[in-house]
């Protein structure tokens, strides 16, 4: 009775951090690189316009292996899942660190993935286990507050380290955090288990397979290193797989991802509304460094630090968003919201190499607090109307689809770099590549207002306004 008593003060006092340290380490991870990519390009003899293959292999995994991290969870524990994933994503770190060419990188961003995919919803699951609903809210706002404070961080850690040090450093810290991480979840970390049924396989290699081929052909386009048949042939085995899943879906009794929930409106819309919106802006933080660096010519530091402004006024606008909704209700706000986001994304096209670069902290300021309450009004309008029964895989939907939309967003940037490059102009450190490209982005994010129009009115109103909005 007294070890469990002691066991039980321990996971009431640790397992917050280990869920903390988890979105930490996922959110760092997630910005950290982007100010580095130059850097590494020039020390692997890559041009820095093409090196999105390191970002999107982890963003790809991460979209891919989401759905088996619930199952595993609940197949093996918790606390055993959760170990191995932070093993995993230490692992990859090291030898993300190691690796002497891009593709060696590439594959060590993949394992790395693989841990990443499992540690963050593997946390969450087991916060939702372990405490009673009535205490949920506190502690979920206590897990997530590393989770911001990442992408405040990351961007200037990441160009400090590649100016003192070495690229390799942004990998090599993750590993004594990694380590601690795995020690405190053997030690406090309870090993919840549920009764579940096996895993649909077919269906994740349907899946698996057709989000694959379709991120392949768009960065294999990008880069002009197949015809284009390969890319047409690419696309219509993606199409078949597709077909495939849905016509598996519909007789499986367990299917990875049941299709009855895009009959709930709110979450269809909020899901296609999310990836056309994150198709325009999910490349915006590899694309401003890359043109402050490569185009205006800044060091990896102060790239990283131009960053900090748009990351702050995200946390600054949190508290708003509830009451902004509140009065103009999700339609209006997720209509004008996305069409303002747009024009700020346009307005990243007009600075030069004479421009000082300080005229840019108010453009930033402003993507950082419309970007928030984007974000913000995008993932919640998808659960409005889940219940009980359908919120879980709801919930799994919206992460595979952030993913997801982040690979193809930065898919979609890198192709429109490369076309820039290929059609107009000579050099990658032209500026004209960054401003065609921010000006596309800019229209593409515009026309995903259109989804958001498709909303009612009313849509959204049985939110209560305790609920939390998070990124």
């Amino acid at each position: 009775m007294i070890v469990k008593k002691q066991r039980n003060a321990a996971v009431k006092v640790y397992l917050p951090w280990i869920a903390a340290l988890a979105f930490f380490m996922q959110s760092l991870d997630g910005t950290i690189l982007n100010t580095a990519l130059p850097a590494i390009a020039k020390d692997l003899d890559q041009s820095p316009l093409q090196m999105q293959s390191v970002i999107i292999s982890y963003t790809l995994t991460l979209a891919i292996l989401i759905p088996l991290s619930g199952w595993l969870a609940d197949k093996i524990g918790t606390k055993v899942t959760f170990s191995v994933a932070v093993g995993l994503f230490t692992l990859g770190s090291l030898c993300c660190a190691l690796s002497a060419d891009i593709n060696q990188l590439i594959y060590s961003r993949i394992l790395q993935g693989t841990g990443g995919a499992m540690m963050v919803p593997v946390a969450r699951l087991t916060i939702l286990y372990a405490y009673p609903k009535k205490l949920l809210l506190k502690v979920l706002n206590f897990v997530i507050i590393p989770g911001m404070i990442g992408p405040l961080i990351g961007p200037s850690l990441g160009g400090w380290i590649v100016d003192l040090a070495s690229w390799h450093w942004i990998f090599l810290i993750n590993i004594p955090i990694g380590i601690f991480g795995i020690v405190m979840a053997i030690y406090a970390m309870p090993n919840f288990k549920k009764q579940t049924g096996s895993f649909d396989l077919l269906g994740f290699v349907f899946f698996s397979g057709a989000l694959t081929l379709i991120t392949h052909a768009m960065e294999m386009s990008s880069s002009r290193q197949i015809q284009g048949y390969y890319v047409l042939i690419s696309l219509l085995v993606a199409a078949s797989l597709i077909f495939c899943y849905i016509k598996h879906a519909r007789r499986h009794k367990n299917p990875l991802i049941r299709l009855e929930l895009f009959k709930i409106r709110t979450l269809r819309i909020g899901l296609i509304g999310s990836l056309a919106t994150r198709l325009g802006i999910g490349g915006f933080p590899l694309l401003l460094p890359l043109m402050l660096q490569v185009g205006f010519g800044y060091s990896a530091t102060i790239s990283g630090m131009m960053l900090i402004p748009s990351a702050a006024a995200n946390l600054f606008a949190k508290p708003f968003v509830t009451k902004v909704v509140r009065k103009l209700g999700y339609k209006k706000v997720l209509v004008s919201n996305t069409f303002l986001l747009a024009v700020i994304i346009a307005l990243f096209s007009l600075p030069n190499q004479q421009t000082p670069i300080y005229f840019l902290i108010p453009l930033l300021l402003a993507y950082g607090m419309v970007s928030s309450m984007q974000f913000s009004t995008m993932n919640t309008i998808s659960v409005a109307d889940l219940d009980a029964d359908n919120s879980s895989e709801g919930n799994s939907m919206i992460a595979v689809t952030q993913q997801l939309s982040i690979s193809f967003g930065i898919s979609i940037t890198s192709l429109l770099l490369g076309a820039m490059h290929q059609v107009h102009f000579k050099t990658d450190a032209s500026i004209n590549v960054f401003k065609y490209t921010f000006l596309i982005l800019g229209i593409i994010t515009a026309l995903s207002s259109l989804v958001f129009s498709r909303l009612k009115e009313t849509d959204g109103n049985n939110l209560s306004g305790h609920r939390e909005l998070e990124s």
